[in-house]
């Protein structure tokens, strides 16, 4: 018989590594826990321990609502639908909406955080300054779009996607054309390049407040990592820069509602100053933000933002600072030609000893793929003294770091 007494949370993963450890982020917390998990996801995950576990190649809405009906009818309706991943979370609210749930992040307020043009909306009508955008349903041409959005270049962006997929920046009414051929207009908007260094601020908010947060400056771009080239970030010392950012942040958050979550934020600071909201994520950030917050600040995002969804308190608590806070990371996409083997790679570590952490790829290892941020052809992390040490570290570890490829006859390249 089941015990309808105890919180049911059904959580849809993808992870394998210990970001995908739910039950540790529960911290004993008495609940019933059941995981709809890709195989990948599998390995992390406290199979003994949960109610149920269904391992699915998709965990698409529609191929996961009526699994997620005949788990509310045999233990209840859930206390909280969970999708960690930025491609579960719109799907994880659509299924809390479809069966009633009443913890978890509300349709609406997911909505918000998945879509460009309600996200920007949001965040403007709170008088912060967002790219000039056009949804591409509102503009019958390419002439027409230039034409509301003022001038060239622009950003032509999916609506919903992370991670600069499908991202095309176009410098002439002509290349818009061409770029704009077989889109789907609802899928996608345009919006004004807005030339500028990059951050990113990352945390969690409790009760309407900043409960952790940290800001970051970008060295390259997602762009400039789609496009084959390697993406960092050094985390920025204490001081009015960091200070403005935050602020700005939290005031775009405030907008878009949201009072308990994890999120990361980007945005962009023009060559006079001013700071330009780019996008937010309701979730931790990618590549090695969580696993350098997790070696120089104690905190696990994935677990803060499982809690902070589910309503429980929590786990990490502000502490005077113990070591240095400096630190950074660095991650080098696949190679361009596909499949490619790696046939010669030398470590940084004995010219830059700021890294303290490196992942190297295998000498015959053959990439198939591009690769994500969280695998490719080397990933480092540094700690310094300051955020100037340390960017000075990454730009050398850039420029020593050896990586020779080929390709790899015979292996069939994936998508």
């Amino acid at each position: 018989m089941t015990d309808r007494t105890t919180p049911l949370y059904v959580v849809l993963n993808r992870s394998g590594d210990e970001f995908g450890e739910y039950h540790r982020f529960l911290d004993g917390h008495p609940c019933r826990t059941v995981y709809l998990t890709t195989p990948g996801g599998l390995p992390a995950l406290d199979q003994d321990g949960a109610t149920e576990v269904h391992v699915r190649d998709s965990l698409a809405h529609d191929d996961l609502l009526p699994l997620v009906r005949e788990i509310a009818d045999r233990h209840g309706t859930p206390e909280a639908v969970f999708g960690q991943s930025e491609y579960d979370i719109l799907t994880a609210a659509r299924l809390s909406a479809a069966l009633g749930v009443p913890g978890g992040y509300g349709l609406d307020l997911v909505e918000r955080f998945k879509d460009k043009p309600a996200m920007k909306s949001a965040v403007g009508a709170a008088g912060l300054r967002v790219p000039r955008f056009l949804r591409l349903d509102d503009a019958p041409s390419a002439e027409a779009v230039v034409d509301a959005l003022g001038g060239l270049p622009l950003v032509l962006k999916p609506r919903a996607e992370a991670g600069s997929q499908g991202v095309t920046v176009v410098r002439s009414t002509d290349e818009l054309r061409d770029a704009l051929v077989g889109v789907d207009p609802e899928a996608y908007e345009c919006e004004e390049y807005v030339e500028g260094d990059i951050f990113h601020v990352d945390g969690v908010r409790r009760s309407g407040r900043l409960h952790f947060v940290t800001a970051s400056q970008y060295v390259h771009t997602c762009l400039d990592y789609a496009h084959g080239r390697p993406l960092g970030s050094v985390l920025l010392d204490p001081g009015p820069e960091r200070d403005e950012l935050i602020t700005f942040a939290d005031r775009c958050l405030r907008a878009l509602g949201l009072r308990d979550g994890a999120f990361h934020l980007e945005a962009i600071r023009r060559p006079g100053g001013e700071l330009v909201f780019l996008e937010v994520g309701l979730r931790p950030g990618g590549a090695q933000v969580p696993f350098l917050h997790v070696d120089l600040y104690g905190i696990d995002l994935f677990a803060e933002a499982f809690r902070a969804a589910l309503g429980l308190p929590p786990l990490w608590q502000p502490s005077e600072p113990v070591g240095p806070r400096a630190g950074g990371w660095l991650i080098y996409p696949a190679p361009r030609e596909l499949p490619g083997r790696v046939v010669a790679r030398t470590s940084p570590k004995s010219a830059v000893p700021e890294v303290y952490h490196e992942e190297l790829p295998a000498i015959g290892q053959i990439m198939t793929g591009p690769g994500s941020y969280d695998e490719g052809c080397g990933i480092f992390r540094f700690r310094g003294r300051s955020a100037a040490g340390v960017r000075a570290a990454v730009h050398t570890a850039m420029e020593v770091y050896g990586l020779r490829t080929e390709r790899a006859e015979g292996a069939e390249p994936r998508g």
